[in-house]
């Protein structure tokens, strides 16, 4: 849904609310979610994000760690960042590997990975840029297995992105890790909507 970019107090309903409802809504977020994912390679999920995600994803954290007001303020902060403005799409990249010994030494060679993810429509190249919150590979060239991806796209970029069938190529450029996915018509359709 293009157009709400961000969630303020106001946004915010009661914990007691959404406990009622949230059977009900997470059911509707499975269903939302079903064509905002993407995956990678043989470990790696993409999960594009939206309003309604991270509207979700607050009231999720509110409603489990129930920290009452005083949380609400540092919720938005977490996650308004990841709300698209317009002109991008923003997605929480998982590398899922339950093996802790296999995913240390997979996510020791994937240092700075979160720089080399990109989309590619025709022949354009849309560069993802990692959130900006903090350094997501340590000094030691270990990446976590959590990342945030903004994708800014230009008018043109939206425009070719946006045409029914476009081939949407989803991937990374690491030497260690170099996946490609071609996205799913039906989840092209769904972030095309993230488009102001």
């Amino acid at each position: 849904m293009s157009g709400k970019h961000e969630i303020t107090r106001d946004h915010i309903i009661p914990v007691e609310q959404y406990a009622g409802e949230r059977k009900n809504r997470r059911s509707a977020l499975v269903e939302l979610k079903r064509n905002r994912r993407v995956e990678v390679g043989p470990v790696c999920s993409f999960y594009f994000e939206n309003y309604e995600t991270m509207w979700n994803q607050i009231h999720e954290m509110l409603f489990i760690e129930k920290g009452g007001e005083a949380q609400i303020e540092d919720e938005l902060n977490a996650y308004n960042p990841l709300i698209p403005q317009g002109r991008e799409l923003v997605a929480t990249v998982m590398f899922e590997i339950d093996d802790p010994v296999r995913r240390g030494a997979l996510l020791g060679k994937l240092g700075g990975v979160e720089e080399t993810a990109f989309i590619q429509i025709g022949d354009r190249i849309v560069n993802g840029k990692p959130e900006a919150d903090l350094d997501r590979t340590s000094a030691a060239g270990k990446a976590s297995a959590v990342q945030f991806i903004h994708f800014p796209f230009t008018d043109t970029e939206v425009e070719a992105f946006r045409r029914p069938g476009a081939q949407a190529v989803l991937g990374f450029k690491h030497p260690h890790y170099a996946h490609m996915s071609v996205m799913p018509e039906a989840v092209r359709a769904a972030l095309a909507g993230d488009f102001d």
